[in-house]
């Protein structure tokens, strides 16, 4: 995968990233190995593939584990996204 593009302002969150990071965090999401990486949730695909990738392009879930292009391994939040979805959370 790539670096995560650099940000001086954390990214506007929406009802669906936040899901999505939750997703994440409770351990039921995995992501393909790859420069534009898949998100499964519950074994299923992501319906926002877009957003998905953009989750992971910015830095805020990343593979939890190295795997072989195209496989999918555990998703994890970042610290940065970590930080984002308990901020975000407080404010709602």
């Amino acid at each position: 995968m790539t670096a995560p593009h650099a940000s001086s302002q954390p990214p506007a969150v929406n009802h669906r990233m936040l899901a999505m990071l939750r997703a994440v965090d409770a351990g039921r999401a995995q992501l393909t190995c790859s420069t534009e990486p898949d998100l499964f949730v519950d074994d299923m695909p992501c319906c926002d593939q877009f957003t998905a990738r953009m989750l992971a392009h910015q830095g805020l879930i990343r593979p939890g584990r190295p795997g072989l292009p195209g496989q999918r391994v555990p998703a994890v939040l970042t610290t940065a996204g970590r930080a984002l979805m308990t901020g975000a959370q407080t404010a709602a």
